[in-house]
Order: C-alpha cells, then sequence, then structure tokens
C-alpha cells in the first residue's frame, strides 16, 4: 500500500468516531488536499473506506468501519476472478498446448481457486463483524 494511503488508513482508524474530513485528514497530515484525494482514490478503489456527505454540508467525510476488511477481501476476490478469466482467454488464443498457454492456465486456475477461498473465508467471518 502506498504510503499516503497507509497514512490515511492510520489516521482514520486512529479516529474514535472512525471517520474525517479531506480538510482534517490535509491538516492532520500535513499534506496538501491534492494528496488526500489521490490516497482516498486508493482507498476507496479497494473498498477500505466508503464516502459519506457529512451532514448539513457539501463536505465528504471518509469513514472506516468494522466491515472494511470484509469488502476489500471481497473485492479482491472479484479482481482475481477477472485476472482468471483473463488468464483463461490468453491461454485459449496462445493454444493451451504451448508452454505459455499452459502457464497462463495454470495462472487462471491458482487465481479462480484463491478468489474462492478468499470469498469462502469472508463469509465465515462475515457473523462476526455484526457482534
Amino acid at each position: 500500500m502506498p504510503r499516503m494511503a497507509a497514512a490515511v488508513l492510520a489516521r482514520l482508524y486512529a479516529a474514535d468516531s472512525g471517520s474525517l474530513t479531506a480538510a482534517e485528514l490535509a491538516a492532520q497530515l500535513r499534506v496538501s488536499p491534492a494528496t488526500v484525494s489521490a490516497a482516498v482514490g486508493r482507498l476507496e478503489e479497494r473498498a477500505l473506506i466508503r464516502r459519506d456527505r457529512d451532514p448539513g454540508t457539501r463536505r465528504d467525510r471518509y469513514v472506516i468501519d468494522e466491515s472494511a476488511w470484509y469488502r476489500t477481501t471481497l473485492a479482491g476476490a472479484r479482481v482475481n476472478e477477472r485476472l482468471a478469466a483473463q488468464a483463461r482467454h490468453g491461454a485459449d488464443a496462445l493454444g493451451v498446448a504451448t508452454p505459455a498457454g499452459l502457464r497462463l492456465l495454470g495462472m487462471g486456475d491458482y487465481l479462480e481457486r484463491v478468489g474462492l477461498d478468499m470469498v469462502r473465508s469472508a463469509e465465515r467471518w462475515r457473523p462476526r463483524l455484526d457482534q
């Protein structure tokens, strides 16, 4: 994880409310709003944080909650599914009898199975998140 994204994530975890605005993050980290925006974008892509509207204002509030790692695990599993499909497509294009095609086929199988394991594990942990 990039350093600034990790710093934003750490600040959100350390905040009692589990949420901060972009201005609060910029002030606490002593960086520009643009730097915060880039870090927040990376964290949102991975589903580690979510964006809520600050009540009564036009400001966004960035939130981390108990299900953040659940969501990011599922997002990672979806990425694995897409990569597996692309690897299988590449294997078909190169021919599964070729060394490169065989490697891609193995990669696709691996990523598919790891993705399924991620989903199963996340689902086993899901009830504990609601406690």
